[in-house]
């Protein structure tokens, strides 16, 4: 496929997950196959606005459909917010280097995630979940800034109800009714069983909780070789073209967006990168 092309894809389902929140299911109508390693992402494309990149969160399952879980900040995406089963738009990818699950297999996982960036670590989840028995014990560590802004509730319930996950949630602020814990998700960190000579982990949000808990798990004896960050930048080209998400020497599209820790540590937070 020619990767500046974009290919047609149907709204399928359509899902308000909270007010600036959505989700939709795609089906390609070329019936050219499409594949995708988890932590990927697709360039979206909406006719005669512009295009956005968007993680993948899950696809390839029996229905065929691919899943995006879209967060309305920008004309791109508020204009896609608009849009109803039926319709189609743009879809260009996937782009970018994945999460190491095939090197996690026989360890267990520890997925970190702040704020609402959490659709690079589903995927993760529903791959894991998917061959549950390629690896350990899975350890699922979610913040938000404020209760209110948890969304797929349910789908956590789910996951926590599964042999050898534990799931645990944390909001800077509590609402009521809030069952998790209150604070930031390092918190968590004391609340965990880790073996980290047989683990790896995985982080993905906001930077400074990334760095955070990467030097969180550090502390707990995890290598920095097994620690992975997904990262975010401005990707418009999506395949080490443009410029616009040079980090460092590296660029995230194509380089990422998920990198080792050590290969990111001393560009993580500081600014200009």
């Amino acid at each position: 496929m020619n990767p500046y092309l974009p290919r047609e894809a149907e709204i399928v389902e359509r899902i308000q997950e909270t007010p600036t929140v959505f989700t939709l299911r795609l089906r390609l109508t070329d019936g050219q196959p499409y594949g995708f390693e988890a932590g990927q992402f697709n360039m979206l494309y909406l006719h005669g606005v512009g295009e956005v990149p968007i993680s993948i969160v899950a696809g390839g399952e029996a229905d065929g459909l691919l899943t995006h879980t879209i967060r309305a900040v920008g004309r791109v995406t508020r204009g896609m917010m608009a849009l109803r089963a039926g319709e189609r738009i743009g879809l260009r990818g996937p782009f970018g280097r994945g999460w190491p699950l095939a090197a996690a297999e026989g360890r267990e996982v520890v997925v970190v995630t702040g704020g609402l960036g959490c659709a690079p670590s589903v995927s993760i989840i529903h791959h894991i979940l998917r061959h549950r028995e390629r690896y350990g014990r899975l350890t699922i560590l979610q913040g938000v800034k404020h209760a209110d802004d948890l969304i797929w509730r349910t789908q956590y319930e789910a996951w926590s109800r599964q042999p050898e996950v534990r799931v645990l949630l944390v909001a800077d602020v509590a609402s009521p009714g809030w069952q998790g814990a209150v604070g930031r998700v390092t918190a968590l960190f004391d609340r965990i069983e880790l073996d980290a000579a047989h683990a790896i982990a995985m982080l993905c949000g906001p930077e400074g909780m990334m760095l955070a808990s990467a030097a969180a798990l550090e502390q707990l004896g995890l290598a920095a070789g097994d620690i992975y960050l997904s990262m975010e930048r401005n990707m418009q080209c999506a395949v080490g073209h443009c410029g616009h998400c040079q980090f460092g020497a590296r660029f995230v599209c194509r380089d990422g967006p998920v990198f080792a820790w050590p290969d990111i540590r001393d560009l993580l937070g500081v600014r200009g990168f």
